[in-house]
C-alpha cells in the first residue's frame, strides 16, 4: 500500500462533495471525472478579490500558500477553501495593524483571536483557526517568510468533543433488514441503495470515497475495495458475505439496467447513469435510517463510527481500526473507544445487580 500515491481522484475521496457533484446533485449524479478536479483549487491570482485587497508581501504569501495547500499537500479543493477562509481574517488584521507579514507576531495571533471572542465566535470555531493560523505561521517560517514560528507558542481554546451518535448491531441489523426488503423486487435503484448501506457499513470508508470508486477498483475474489482518502492517501479495506451478496446482485443486472453509453466506469450509478453523487447518497442512508428507532437522522458518517464501534466492541485493535478507517493519526481512532467505554458503562448500568 502506498499512503501518499497521486490519484487523480483525490478531491472525490476528500470526505466532501466537489463543485461538480454540487451542480449535478438535482440530477442524482455527480458527473465524471470522478465526482472531483485534479485537487487544485486555482492559481490564485490577481483577480481573487481576497488576495486583491491585501497589500505588499500578505497578497504573495497568500498566493504561495494556497498553491502549497493544493500541490504540496494535495488537497481537495474544498478543504484549501476553508484553510484560507480561517488564514485571510488574519491576515486582514495584519494588514490593518502593521501593513505587512513582518508584523505577524504572537500578540497579533492573540489580538486577532480575542476580536473573534468578543465577535460571539464559538469555542470550536476558535480552535479551528487557531489551528488553520498555526499551520500558515509554520509554512512561514519554514519557507523564510517569518523569522520564527510564533504559532508555536499560540494557546487556542480545545473544542469540545462530542461523541458520535452510533447505532446498536440490532439496530443496524434492522437497517440492513430493511434494505434487503426493498431489493428484493430487483428494481435496480433499490439494489443500488442496499449495496450503499452494506458497503458503508462493511467497510467504514466515507461516502465521497465510496462515491469515487469504479469498477476496477473493486476485487472480488479477495473481496476488497481500492479506496482514496484524505490527502490522496490510497488504502485497502475489506468486505464480508453480506456486502458480496449485495455487490454481486448489482453487477449480475442492476447496474447495466442505469448505464448508459455515456456512463463512467463508477462502480455507483445515479438514476440517469453517471455517477452517484454524495447527496443523494446521503438521503438514501437518511431514508434507511428511518426505519431505526431513535435514529432517524443518521447520516453516512454515522454508520462510519457505528462500523469503527462495533469492530472495537468485537475485539479489534485500535491500529487497525485506524488503517480501515484511513485516520492518518491514532488520536482520531481513540475517539472510538470512548464510545465504546460509554457503551459498556450503559450495559452496566441497566444489567449488573450492584450498577
Amino acid at each position: 500500500m502506498s499512503p501518499h500515491r497521486e490519484h487523480p481522484r483525490a478531491d472525490a475521496a476528500g470526505g466532501t462533495p466537489s463543485d461538480t457533484a454540487a451542480r449535478a446533485g438535482d440530477r442524482g449524479e455527480a458527473g465524471d471525472a470522478h465526482a472531483g478536479g485534479n485537487g487544485e483549487a486555482g492559481d490564485g491570482g490577481a483577480g481573487d478579490p481576497v488576495e486583491s485587497s491585501l497589500p505588499g508581501d500578505l497578497a504573495e504569501a497568500r498566493q504561495a500558500y494556497q498553491r502549497y495547500l493544493a500541490l504540496e499537500r494535495a488537497l481537495s479543493p474544498h478543504t484549501v477553501r476553508a484553510y484560507l477562509g480561517d488564514v485571510d481574517g488574519l491576515l486582514h488584521t495584519v494588514a490593518r495593524d502593521s501593513g505587512a507579514l513582518a508584523g505577524l507576531d504572537l500578540a497579533a495571533l492573540r489580538r486577532w483571536l480575542a476580536e473573534q471572542r468578543t465577535g460571539g465566535a464559538s469555542r470550536s470555531t476558535l480552535a479551528r483557526r487557531g489551528s488553520a493560523a498555526r499551520v500558515f505561521t509554520a509554512w512561514a517560517a519554514r519557507t523564510g517568510r517569518l523569522e520564527e514560528d510564533p504559532g508555536l507558542r499560540l494557546v487556542a481554546p480545545r473544542p469540545h468533543r462530542t461523541l458520535p451518535a452510533v447505532l446498536s448491531v440490532e439496530q443496524a441489523n434492522t437497517m440492513l433488514t430493511a434494505a434487503t426488503t426493498g431489493a428484493a423486487e430487483g428494481d435496480p435503484v433499490a439494489v443500488r441503495d442496499l449495496l450503499l448501506i452494506e458497503l458503508l457499513y462493511a467497510t467504514g470508508v466515507r461516502v465521497a470515497e465510496l462515491c469515487g470508486l469504479d469498477l476496477s477498483d473493486v476485487d472480488q475474489r479477495r473481496r476488497t475495495l481500492r479506496v482514496v482518502g484524505k490527502g490522496n492517501r490510497e488504502r485497502t479495506v475489506v468486505y464480508g458475505v453480506p456486502a458480496e451478496r449485495a455487490l454481486r446482485r448489482w453487477l449480475d443486472g442492476a447496474r447495466s439496467d442505469l448505464a448508459g453509453p455515456t456512463s463512467p466506469p463508477a462502480l455507483l450509478l445515479g438514476v440517469r447513469g453517471g455517477r452517484l453523487d454524495q447527496r443523494v447518497a446521503r438521503t438514501v442512508v437518511n431514508g434507511a435510517a428511518s426505519t431505526v428507532p431513535g435514529h432517524p437522522g443518521l447520516s453516512p458518517h454515522g454508520l462510519r463510527h457505528s462500523a469503527a464501534t462495533h469492530l472495537l466492541v468485537g475485539g479489534a485493535d485500535l491500529r487497525s481500526v485506524q488503517e480501515l478507517l484511513g485516520h492518518a493519526t491514532l488520536s482520531t481512532t481513540q475517539l472510538y473507544t470512548h464510545v465504546t467505554v460509554e457503551r459498556l458503562k450503559a450495559i452496566h448500568d441497566q444489567a449488573h445487580p450492584r450498577a
